[in-house]
């Protein structure tokens, strides 16, 4: 078979040529790839507790009673999580305690936090204020303590008075 057609139609191989590299599947010299990791660590579940109330024992009527975060009468709460993890914390406080329709109100709210369990130290905040970040201790725990006033009214009814603190716990 003679190829002599070829001499005399230059654009034929040229488009030839063309056609075969397009269809040789290798790809253009420009063209680069990189390819990136995907990781992601997944954190402790946060885990907080109550480890004691907020305890005014006996008021006596017109006599403000406060309980600091340093007495042993103040709330405790024990957060656990990842080492040295930063979190939020948020309070919701009562403004009043209860017994039966009768309320007494509370008031200047304090509270301390700390990476040991020693309320007699750590730094002070106040819990009625906006979230307070914190960090967690290389053992992954942090401590908070909180402390108000009992405001009884002069003729304040006798009664057993109750309410709740929620603290609520968050990674930053």
């Amino acid at each position: 078979m003679s190829l002599s057609f070829l001499r005399r139609s230059p654009e034929l191989v040229v488009g030839a040529s063309v056609i075969a590299l397009l269809l040789s599947g290798r790809p253009a010299q420009a063209q680069t790839a990189a390819n990136a990791s995907v990781t992601a660590t997944v954190a402790q579940p946060l885990a907080v507790h109550a480890t004691a109330p907020l305890a005014f024992g006996t008021v006596v009527p017109g006599t403000n009673k406060t309980v600091a975060v340093s007495d042993a009468a103040a709330a405790a709460f024990t957060i656990t999580g990842n080492a040295l993890g930063v979190v939020s914390i948020s309070f919701t406080l009562p403004s009043t305690i209860a017994s039966g329709g009768n309320t007494m109100p509370l008031a200047n709210w304090t509270g301390r936090r700390n990476t040991t369990n020693n309320a007699g130290a750590g730094t002070d905040f106040t819990p009625s204020a906006s979230a307070v970040q914190g960090s967690l201790s290389a053992s992954g725990e942090l401590y908070v303590f909180v402390g108000a006033t009992a405001q009884p009214g002069a003729s304040q009814a006798a009664g057993s008075y109750s309410g709740t603190i929620t603290m609520t716990v968050v990674y930053f």
